[in-house]
This record gives C-alpha cells, structure tokens and sequence, in this order.
C-alpha cells in the first residue's frame, strides 16, 4: 500500500468513524462506560445515612469522632483496544474483510474514546503479542493508531486470546475499559484469562464473523485453505451431510464461548462482516447503561 493510497483509507475511515462517534454515539458511550471507576476525594465528618463501609478508621481515630471517606466519577478513563491480528481476519465474502471491520470497528470506539477525552491504546496480538501502544489522548494519536490497524503485518497467523488478556494486566495497573476484538479462532482455552482480566480491569468482547463460515453454501467442490496452518483441502459441499455438520460444530462453538463470556460477566456483541455495527454497538451501550 503506497502512501497515497493509506492516506485516502485512513481519511476514509475518519470521515466515517469520527461523525458516528460525535452524531450517534452521543451520550451513549459516556454513559455506558463512565463512572465504572471511583476516586478517593477527601474526608469529611459522618452524617447520617452515610454507608458505614465508607468509615476511614484512621482518621476517626485521631479525631475521636467517625470520619468518611468521600468518592468521586473519575472523570478521565483509558480504553484499550485488544485487535486480533491472526491470519484467519484475512476472511471476507460479504463486501469486506473481517480485518477491515475490525479496523473501523476499533476506530469508532477510538473516536468516541477521545470524544470524552478519555487516553486509548492498543495491543495488537496473534499467538503472542505483536505490538503495544501505549495509552494517550488526540487526534493524531487516533490516527497512527488507524494507520497501524491498516498496515500492521503479524509475525504469526495463529491465534491465543488468553495472552492478550494477560499482557493487558502486566501493562494496565489501573483499572481500564478493554474492547477485546476477534473471530475467537482459537482452539486455546482462555476462560481462567478472561475472568482475572475482568476482575481487574471492564473487559468488553466483539466478536467479528462472515455468514458464509456460520452456514457452508451449496457451491458444489471447493479447495478451502487453514489460515492459520496454510493446511489446504477440498470438500465437496454439495453432501448434505457435511454442511450439516459443519453447521452443528459452529453452533456448538458459539455455545461455548457465549457460555464462557456469560461465566466471566463479560458483556459481548457478535458483528456480521455485513452486519450495520453501528447498530450493533448502539445496542451494546444501551444495554450497559441500564
């Protein structure tokens, strides 16, 4: 990709992402993803109706008189985009790749990040971790953040979840939003990961899929390639049976990491290749604003 052609997909991307962020998603983030966290203020003296849990003993102590301690929203939060970046994004039959609606899904969330004036990052992972931006606010940082999820090329095309979930304890001591973004392509499990991130930190899971891999077409012979293993094969999907069970192990694999994300308290959205995202995350916000 030359440089002109980046700088047309990245206005592209900006253009679109950045009017969802500042029309649609008014509101709607801020109130999803706010007030999660809460700072220590100051002491004051107890008044009645006050939580007792909120008692500072060592004050109360020194002044012989019970002492609370007052909480504030914290007004800033860091949001931290876990991208996928495994071979098996490189998938599309629907009007785009799944790579290419993870990027403008992550830019969306971006944009309206910094809409709040809230610092955003990303780890980029396959098998291992491929790369980490550190936190920060603006628009030229949202920028070199979208010209990296356009030109980033992996090390490794297979998939591990479960590090990207524990990278992200190591480098966020404080508590942050995590959007963790895949196929979920990953024969891995990563359960135990997933419910030490959500401890710690508001893990958030979007799943990104083409309708032609939840339910094989009727296409007659067809060479189908691994693209995390390079394995090729041909499968005659005309047999009814085949298509049947190839629709039954999709379904039973969408079972498990819904029952796994449900366990773990992870709030999740699954988002066509041609789905409208836009509707998909609107709807993911109202939920958590409840």
């Amino acid at each position: 990709m030359d440089t002109t052609e980046l700088l047309k997909k990245v206005r592209k991307i900006e253009i679109k992402t950045l009017g969802l962020s500042q029309n649609i998603f008014a509101g709607q983030y801020h109130s999803a993803f706010k007030g999660r966290g809460m700072a220590f203020s100051e002491v004051r003296e107890y008044q009645y109706g006050d939580d007792v849990r909120d008692i500072d003993w060592n004050v109360t102590g020194r002044f012989h008189r019970p002492y609370v301690k007052v909480f504030e929203e914290e007004r800033e939060l860091t949001v931290m985009l876990l991208v996928d970046v495994s071979g098996s994004l490189d998938f599309g039959t629907a009007g785009q790749l799944k790579r290419e609606c993870v990027t403008e899904i992550a830019a969306t969330l971006a944009f309206s990040a910094i809409q709040n004036n809230d610092k955003i990052g990303v780890i980029f992972f396959s098998d291992h971790i491929e790369k980490y931006i550190a936190p920060k606010k603006g628009r030229k940082h949202i920028l070199y953040l979208i010209r990296e999820m356009l030109t980033f090329t992996p090390d490794s095309k297979k998939t591990d979840v479960g590090v990207s979930l524990e990278y992200l304890n190591k480098v966020m001591k404080r508590r942050c939003t995590a959007f963790l973004i895949s196929d979920f392509y990953t024969r891995k499990d990563f359960s135990q990961e997933l419910r030490i991130a959500n401890k710690k930190h508001d893990v958030v899971a979007i799943q990104v899929y083409d309708r032609r891999a939840k339910e094989m077409p009727d296409v007659g012979l067809m060479k189908v390639v691994d693209a995390e293993t390079g394995h090729e094969m041909y499968i005659d999907t005309h047999d009814a049976r085949l298509r049947k069970v190839h629709n039954v192990y999709w379904e039973e694999r969408e079972q498990r990491l819904h029952e796994m994300l449900n366990q773990s308290h992870v709030d999740s959205i699954d988002v066509a290749t041609d789905d409208d995202y836009v509707k998909m995350l609107m709807t993911l916000f109202s939920k958590r604003s409840r």
